[in-house]
């Protein structure tokens, strides 16, 4: 119990050191590559990010949901990469493969779309490679871009203050 403190302690250590050395370049290149990250227990509806997906013209192949779960047990067949606790090391290290080869993709975008204050969500979040992270409020605002005030349940006023913001930004491919 007592290392799972230090090892707590260990990685909100190094979110603080890895949100701030992040240098923020935003260019008006357009999105073609997407990453989502979620808590499983918050979202039952999966497709809304398939279908926004579609809607920013991201091919399918250029999209990744990837979610957590803080049960360490649970199998969870409906997603590419579940992972959960177990998966993070001491100061940040990624045990598992497929979680660090998320990590590693360079997205054009990353939407954080969770609202649990999770410390492996937040390390996920930060130790992304992609250009423009886009979430909706949390206690934590260092680590996202773009952060749309909105709840879980209100997913569409999220995808039209995402469109606005990604067309003020010139995110967004002219055809719509």
């Amino acid at each position: 119990m007592i290392l799972k403190g230090f090892k707590e302690k260990s990685n909100k250590k190094y979110l603080s050191k890895i949100v701030s050395i992040r240098n923020v370049n935003v260019t008006d290149s357009i999105l073609k590559s997407l990453g989502v990250i979620i808590h499983i227990e918050e979202i039952d509806d999966f497709d809304i990010f398939r279908s926004l997906a579609e809607e920013l013209n991201i091919h399918v192949n250029k999209f990744k949901i990837i979610a957590y779960s803080n049960n360490t047990k649970s199998e969870h067949s409906l997603w590419d990469v579940c992972f959960n606790p177990t998966d993070f090391g001491w100061k940040g290290t990624i045990k598992n493969v497929e979680l660090k080869t998320f990590l590693d993709t360079e997205f054009d975008a990353l939407i954080s779309y969770y609202a649990k204050d999770e410390l492996e969500l937040k390390l996920m979040t930060a130790m992304s490679q992609a250009k423009l992270k886009i979430g909706i409020l949390q206690t934590d605002d260092r680590i996202n871009d773009l952060i749309i005030k909105s709840k879980l349940w209100e997913f569409n006023i999220f995808k039209d203050e995402l469109f606005k913001y990604l067309t003020i930004l010139k995110k967004l491919k002219n055809e719509q």
